[in-house]
């Protein structure tokens, strides 16, 4: 692998528009400092319209000045893990920003004790238009808040991330998966990196094998695993009892607008629909030709996928074309995209694994990929540029305060993209056994995004419950439970004992109810590439409505007001009723 000086300056994003080199960063975080006695005048006077602009003002300048060395201390460590200099730049920053954190805490206890008559001024206020949203949320959150000095207290304890911390340091650090071998005998390291790789071999074998031992080795630190996931689940339930909510799932719905009856129609929906799931296993167990399918072989490729290489430059021209009925200005954004250095684009020694997106409000997206020229490379690469070109166009149509789209949104831009890339190379593909292939590729991906998602939002409602209801959690508990929800979700596909551990293997489960968010923004997704490909009126004008909506409203009115009613079961039914089509589809190719 090559070192990161020795990949050409093209492929490498342009940082400069947010620091140029570590001396500029260390002369900008000196002035961080300059703004706390700014902030501090405003301790005991956000009580009157005038003060507030002002603070609100200044709170604007200071993240506009703060945002880009975030971000740039973020990708420069990204870029290379092991650099000292860049770990350095990032333990600095964060030790100045939760000092500021605490030192004007007091901003959110002050603001929280506005009268709501006052909240409501303000929000139709036209000096506040831009705040209107700000206002709402803390009106909303308001019987949630706590003192000045409860505020201040809590504002520091950040330390109390420690349970995922001590989750991730030893599953990704201190347990060793060992070797697996194949049915001839061949060996494979096992570990988190290898191991979807290892369960899509067309070897029984080793994916057999693969899933034992990598879901075993979790089951003989079970203990450790359990109480800390059962501490982690009792520090969700403490701050939702000490922010007067009924529940942590109350606590996190409310956190995003989100109405209970949305979290319920997807558990209901996806239950009522788990026959499309089984159909997609009885495909692959008739293509693989088993007499069982058995839990391990679920993830097995089938069909041929295309052996072809593609070059950066190629993958970008795919993407055009599938993205090409989304508009000109879109299909010009990805050009724009790679010819300004958004995208870090290949692997170099020690470059952070995977793929994501990050945005700097006034400057641009950033995305980070780990391209290797395969079909792969490029759904992710079109998956982490739906991100931007989210980003891209709420910055644009929202002001600063507004443009940020919460997490509820944020899986539907880029499942789009790719769902618009099946479809692209489904449409364009002639070749059958790649078509079998890229047929298994989307129900991979439903299978994984929407079924599997919801799944685990069923055993972290169910846990978060036990613990609330006063019942004791252990570790049989956790097994139990899980074991169960996937004799369900698998139907009659058989399971192995070790499947009960796997739950110790999903770093979500320590960013409580996140889960279920990727199942509606998948379902989501379809609904929207449903209607643009099929031409319906108005599809695209709707779809642009969401990408440049940011936070302006709540996510349910977003969603609403660009055709996607996830209050509806009409929209779930849509969804399922497509998969039902391309199911059927497969089945015929495959005759």
């Amino acid at each position: 692998m090559k070192n990161r000086e020795e990949i050409d300056i093209k492929y490498t994003w342009d940082l400069s528009q947010l620091c140029n080199n570590s001396d500029e960063f260390y002369q900008k975080i000196e002035k961080i400092n300059e703004y706390l006695p700014k902030f501090k005048e405003f301790e005991g006077k956000l009580n009157n319209k005038s003060d507030i602009l002002k603070y609100l003002k200044l709170e604007k300048e200071f993240s506009n000045f703060v945002e880009p060395l975030q971000t740039y201390t973020f990708l420069k460590l990204s870029e290379k893990l092991s650099d000292n200099k860049n770990q350095e730049l990032s333990e600095r920053l964060s030790f100045i920003l939760n000092n500021f954190e605490v030192e004007t805490s007091f901003a959110t206890s002050e603001l929280e004790k506005l009268p709501i008559s006052t909240l409501d001024q303000f929000i139709k206020d036209e000096d506040f238009k831009d705040y209107d949203r700000f206002f709402e949320t803390i009106k909303k959150d308001k019987k949630h808040s706590l003192s000045k000095a409860e505020e201040k207290l809590l504002s520091g304890m950040d330390f109390l991330s420690g349970f995922s911390t001590n989750r991730d340091m030893l599953s990704d650090v201190d347990i060793k998966f060992g070797k697996v071998k194949d049915s001839k005998g061949k060996t494979f390291e096992l570990n988190h990196s290898s191991y979807s790789t290892l369960m899509r071999s067309q070897d029984r074998k080793l994916r057999k094998q693969a899933f034992i031992k990598m879901n075993g080795t979790f089951g003989k630190y079970i203990n450790t695993f359990a109480n800390n996931y059962i501490n982690e689940v009792k520090l969700d339930c403490y701050f939702a009892k000490v922010r007067k909510y009924k529940s942590a799932l109350e606590r996190e719905l409310k956190s995003e607008e989100i109405d209970k009856e949305v979290y319920e129609m997807l558990k209901k929906q996806v239950n009522n629909n788990l026959s499309i799931l089984f159909d997609y296993f009885d495909i692959k167990k008739q293509i693989l030709g088993l007499k069982t399918m058995y839990v391990y072989d679920c993830m097995a490729d089938v069909g041929k996928s295309s052996q072809k290489k593609y070059s950066y430059d190629e993958a970008i021209e795919l993407i055009k074309k599938a993205v090409s009925p989304l508009g000109e200005e879109y299909v010009n954004l990805i050009d724009k995209a790679k010819n300004e250095r958004w995208i870090d684009v290949y692997p170099n020694k020690d470059k952070s694994s995977g793929a994501y997106e990050i945005n700097v409000y006034g400057v641009h997206p950033y995305v980070m990929t780990n391209f290797e020229g395969d079909l792969d490379s490029v759904f992710t690469l079109i998956h982490e540029l739906g991100h931007a070109m989210h980003s891209y166009f709420s910055d644009k149509n929202q002001p600063y305060s507004k443009a940020a789209y919460p997490i509820f949104l944020a899986e539907i831009a880029s499942t789009t993209n790719e769902m618009l890339l099946i479809n692209y190379l489904l449409k364009n593909t002639k070749n059958k056994e790649e078509k079998v292939a890229l047929y298994n590729k989307l129900f991979d991906e439903v299978k994984g995004t929407i079924y599997r998602q919801t799944m685990f939002s069923e055993f972290e409602e169910r846990v978060h419950s036990i613990y609330e209801s006063g019942q004791s959690l252990t570790k049989d508990t956790l097994n139990g439970l899980y074991y169960v929800l996937n004799k369900k979700y698998f139907g009659s596909t058989r399971l192995v004992e070790e499947v009960r551990y796997e739950w110790a293997r999903i770093p979500h489960f320590f960013r409580s109810f996140y889960v279920y968010k990727y199942a509606t923004g998948l379902i989501c997704a379809i609904n929207f590439v449903n209607k643009i490909l099929s031409n319906d009126e108005n599809a695209i004008e709707n779809y642009f409505k969401f990408l440049s909506a940011g936070n302006s409203k709540n996510p349910i009115k977003t969603l609403q007001n660009s055709h996607c009613d996830l209050k509806n079961k009409e929209t779930f039914e849509s969804c399922f009723n497509y998969l039902k089509h391309m199911l059927n589809e497969w089945k015929e190719l495959i005759k």
